[in-house]
């Protein structure tokens, strides 16, 4: 058995990371991920919790001595079971082959975390367990070496992909946030416009009939407090 190991940063908050996951494949980088079909998906009973199961296909290309072993399919499939956890800020992605099982088994453990020295970015962490079975202890060697070696390209790819998903996602983001603050601003215009109209109407008024017109200038800073966006 080998292991890999990454670690890496994302530039991005955990929030942010979190919600783009469900979006990072297709991407230029990854081209080797061809589907992605989720099979469940259910909150636990805390209602904290968010586990889902998906099927990754993946197709690339091999060695022709692994293709000799393997029947000369690039195709592969994937499980993966993720679990995002609101109490612990995590994500937690653990996945198996299988394809070829009984000649490879590949356990990978990805995590997505708040770093711990900037809220402003996400700590991913990766481990995978590769075991080869063969009969011949070299030739085991031989593919658990190529394997970590194809584990070390796709997360170099992964990690490229990932990253243009978040940036276009982070644009978006950015501009819904621009058109509530101007949504939010012209509001508070308006609703200073109109507390200015009811003064100068109320001034005009007969004093019976004042107090029932002044419910919205009596009540102006808290009208003004739901549409200002907190700090």
């Amino acid at each position: 058995m080998k292991l890999f190991n990454n670690v890496s940063e994302f530039e991005y908050p955990w929030e942010q990371l979190s919600a783009a996951n469900w979006r990072k494949y297709p991407n230029e980088a990854s081209t080797h991920v061809k589907a992605v079909d989720v099979l469940r998906r259910e909150l636990d009973p805390s209602g904290r919790r968010l586990i889902s199961e998906r099927l990754i296909t993946c197709e690339q290309s091999v060695p022709k001595w692994i293709s000799m072993l393997i029947g000369g399919c690039n195709v592969s499939y994937v499980r993966e079971v993720s679990v995002v956890d609101l109490d612990t800020k995590t994500l937690t992605l653990r996945s198996c082959n299988l394809t070829c099982a009984n000649i490879l088994k590949v356990f990978e453990t990805v995590k997505y975390s708040p770093h711990p020295r900037d809220s402003k970015k996400t700590l991913f962490e990766q481990e995978a367990k590769i075991t080869a079975y063969a009969g011949i202890s070299k030739l085991c060697n031989k593919i658990e070496e190529w394997s970590v070696n194809r584990f070390h390209e796709n997360a170099l790819k992964g990690k490229r992909g990932f990253d243009t998903v978040l940036e276009t996602l982070s644009e978006r983001w950015n501009i819904s946030e621009s058109l509530v603050d101007d949504i939010g601003s012209s509001l508070v215009d308006k609703i200073n416009e109109t507390v200015e109209d009811f003064k100068a109407v109320t001034e005009d008024l007969p004093k019976g009939t004042r107090h029932e017109s002044s419910f919205l200038s009596g009540n102006y800073s808290e009208i003004r407090k739901a549409f200002t966006k907190s700090s």
